[in-house]
């Protein structure tokens, strides 16, 4: 196992890009990936295709995948032996806070050490090398990562114990949701009174309404293109999380909870493929 690699497990729409400035960064890299397409976008940045995950040699294992059972499923087909002689496993993509600390429990036994650490700022901000990420775990752990996170990151917080990366990615997408869900009901508006959206979102963007929700996703909303770069069904899998939470917490969240009906709907309705920001089309939906 070598101290100078890093391993990245899914190449979607965060992993590759991920994948790819660490090599540009001079890293060495592995990557696995169910598909072969990515797999070869990534050799041609400089990185390492792995067939089989028991051969990984890297320390840390970065995964970028959708959930918690899809990391149990790499874990099963070989990662865990790979990383048992006292590697790191680093859960990239966004999972259920409770779930993570129980995965933890569970691989320490093992001699594999855990940080959960998702991220924000979608494939735009994986592309450039800017990402939010949100860290839980010990200490010595996460300066040993620090590295590989500085290559792909620029805000890189060690929030507390395990799960505090989840719980901060979960406030996150609370405030996404919930702006991604006001915007569309004020554009909706906006349309339905006769005005100029792109005018609109000028304004908006030039006063105290204005976020990166609008200055990432304005292009999608105006021109209808919903071409994802976060699902809709991820959100909706986000806010779940962060009901499950806050119910752990007897925490009541109103906005949260409606949001999270209108995503169900959205979902529903056979748009969980698209990006997070066609919540808009659920509020036309309900326009009269």
């Amino acid at each position: 196992m070598e101290l100078n690699k890093v391993a990245v497990i899914g190449l979607g729409a965060m992993g590759l890009p991920i994948s790819i400035n660490l090599a540009k960064s001079g890293i060495q890299v592995e990557v696995w990936n169910r598909s072969n397409t990515p797999i070869k976008k990534a050799v041609e940045a400089g990185a390492v295709a792995i067939k089989d995950l028991s051969e990984i040699t890297a320390h840390v294992v970065l995964t970028v995948l959708p959930d918690i059972k899809e990391v149990r499923e790499v874990l099963n087909s070989g990662l865990a032996k790979a990383l048992s002689n006292n590697g790191i496993l680093v859960v990239m993509g966004t999972v259920s806070p409770i779930a993570i600390v129980e995965l933890s429990k569970e691989l320490s036994e093992k001699g594999i050490q855990v940080l959960d650490a998702p991220m924000s700022g979608g494939d735009v901000g994986a592309i450039e090398g800017t990402l939010s990420i949100m860290v839980g775990g010990e200490e010595k752990v996460f300066e040993t990562v620090l590295p590989y996170f500085q290559a792909i990151g620029k805000t890189i917080k060690l929030l507390g114990p395990i799960g505090s990366g989840q719980i901060a990615k979960a406030c996150n997408q609370v405030i996404v949701a919930i702006t991604l869900s006001a915007l569309g009901e004020a554009v909706t508006m906006a349309r339905k009174a006769g005005l100029d959206t792109h005018q609109l979102l000028d304004v908006l963007a030039g006063g105290l309404a204005n976020s990166q929700v609008i200055k990432i996703k304005r292009e999608k909303i105006e021109s209808g293109d919903f071409t994802p770069g976060g699902l809709s069904k991820f959100q909706l899998k986000d806010l779940n999380f962060a009901l499950e939470t806050a119910a752990k917490l007897n925490l009541d969240l109103p906005v949260t909870a409606q949001v999270q009906k209108l995503f169900t709907d959205l979902v529903s309705h056979g748009d969980g493929e698209l990006d997070h920001s066609a919540i808009i089309r659920e509020i036309e939906r309900r326009a009269k």
